[in-house]
């Protein structure tokens, strides 16, 4: 006689219900994560004139603390050489355009 399969209990939520952001964690994330990108943005606003003129639609990979910035056709690239001149340092990418807009929507 086969035995049947025991019923599996389906379980919905959180994978780690512990972890839980407060209200008050969201908004300095969001604050942190904008006071980067305007750091980011002054270097690529100060470059972006010149370099769309013979890079157009190519990637550049900004790291705010040293003011440098990497350029490939490639985005991975583009990130690869950002790491790993600065591995401890996350880059903010753009494209080398009128909007500096990365992808569709």
């Amino acid at each position: 006689m086969t035995e049947t399969k025991p019923t599996r209990i389906v379980r919905r939520g959180r994978i780690f219900p512990e972890i839980q952001w407060s209200e008050e964690k969201k908004a300095q994330w969001k604050a942190e994560q904008e006071a980067f990108h305007k750091r980011c943005k002054v270097v690529f606003d100060r470059v972006q004139p010149e370099l769309i003129k013979t890079h157009y639609n190519w990637y550049i990979a900004v790291e705010p603390d040293s003011g440098e910035y990497f350029l490939d056709r490639d985005i991975e690239i583009a990130t690869q050489m950002a790491r790993h001149k600065h591995p401890n340092a996350i880059p903010f990418l753009f494209r080398i355009n009128e909007t500096g807009a990365c992808g569709t929507i």
